[in-house]
């Protein structure tokens, strides 16, 4: 593939996995890396634990390239990966300390320059309440959540990734959003 960078996700680990074309994969991973990255650690909520995650995701896409067949959007067969490598760590550690690891990154967020230090604690506060909030939801609604905001996958890629049916996702994702709007004192109707 000559320039990688205006094709298709599908297209490229297309090349990948029939050619062994490394600069389609390293435009894929480029173009995921990030995203991918925070949806597993907000996920887990643990940075070592996402490392490991992250590094078994890209594992998992390099071993099954060969196999790889586009039936659904690239990102949606990724996150299938991460997420049934989510479940697994999961299974295996039922007690962890999300919400402190998550403000902990979340605090070490460079501000931007130009704002108030009143303007940069009180949205501080704000990204902080809310991650804490979505890290309280049940892992299920949680994790389909982070899919629909972080990736902004369609409610029918969630059911694919997750292996659920489309309107668990749909009810998932409604009692998230509630659980998140009576948690942060937010209306769902405007009351003016």
């Amino acid at each position: 593939m000559d320039d990688p960078s205006g094709a298709d996700d599908e297209s490229l680990m297309q090349a990948y996995g029939a050619r062994g074309d490394t600069v389609a994969f390293d435009t894929l991973y480029a173009r995921h890396r990030a995203r991918l990255y925070r949806y597993l650690l907000r996920g887990i909520g643990n940075p070592q634990q996402a490392d490991d995650l992250f590094q078994e995701t890209w594992s998992r896409v390099i071993d099954a390239r060969a196999r790889y067949r586009p039936e659904a959007r690239f990102t949606t067969w990724l996150l299938q990966i991460a997420h049934n490598l989510l479940v697994d760590a999961y299974r295996r550690q039922p007690g962890r300390k999300t919400v402190d690891d998550a403000e902990a990154v979340l605090a070490q967020l460079p501000a931007a320059e130009h704002e108030q230090p009143e303007q940069q604690l009180s949205q501080f506060q704000a990204r902080r309440s809310l991650q804490s909030a979505i890290e309280r939801l049940p892992d299920e609604q949680r994790l389909a959540l982070l899919m629909k905001w972080e990736h902004d996958l369609s409610v029918e890629d969630i059911a694919q990734a997750t292996g659920t049916a489309r309107e668990t996702v749909k009810s998932r994702l409604r009692y998230a959003i509630r659980r998140i709007r009576d948690e942060l004192g937010v209306s769902s109707r405007s009351d003016a």
